[in-house]
């Protein structure tokens, strides 16, 4: 399946020179959408996972509909200040600027085996911010996934310690 045709570009979004990929065109599409969590699915399966942590906002949808699909459970990964109970952050850097993110203090423990969805790696940074907050908690992360790779970008690279799987590819933004 071509998942490009599915995806939208919109130019200059979050700021001007950015290329955005939006998937919740692909979301929208009930097959589509089965398809790409199918074979992220595959990717991973029979591996244990007890876990799957989304990275807000778009991972979230992929994560629970992935944990779903691996029968275990769905861990938030949210911007500071939205989850209501005590909390550990990690700061990472955009392509365009610099952020943080945040994971419940008791969302996971040693031995837990978690992996870790986003949407699209760029840079890499969020996914691997994510990975940190997992692996602090003392849990092992299994695997790495996302819909879209910009491997132009470097997230490939800074991932590579990690089993990183993903369905489509973006190059030259």
């Amino acid at each position: 399946m071509d998942l490009k045709q599915y995806i939208r570009d919109i130019p200059d979004f979050p700021k001007k020179g950015i290329l955005f990929h939006d998937v919740t065109t692909l979301f929208k599409q009930a097959e589509v959408f089965e398809y790409v969590v199918n074979k992220l699915a595959d990717c991973f399966k029979n591996r244990n996972i007890g876990y799957v942590a989304g990275i807000e906002a778009r991972g979230f949808i992929l994560a629970g509909a992935l944990a779903i699909n691996l029968k275990c459970g769905m861990i938030p990964i949210r911007k500071p200040g939205k989850l209501p109970s005590h909390t550990i952050s990690e700061s990472y850097e955009l392509e365009y600027g610099t952020d943080k993110l945040e994971i419940h203090q008791d969302a996971v423990k040693n031995g837990d085996r978690v992996l870790v969805i986003d949407d699209l790696v760029a840079t890499g940074g969020t996914l691997l911010a994510g990975v940190k907050l997992i692996e602090k908690l003392g849990a092992e992360v299994v695997g790495v996934g996302a819909i879209i790779d910009m491997p132009d970008l470097g997230g490939r690279n800074i991932l590579k310690n990690y089993d990183y799987q993903y369905l489509v590819i973006y190059e030259g933004h």
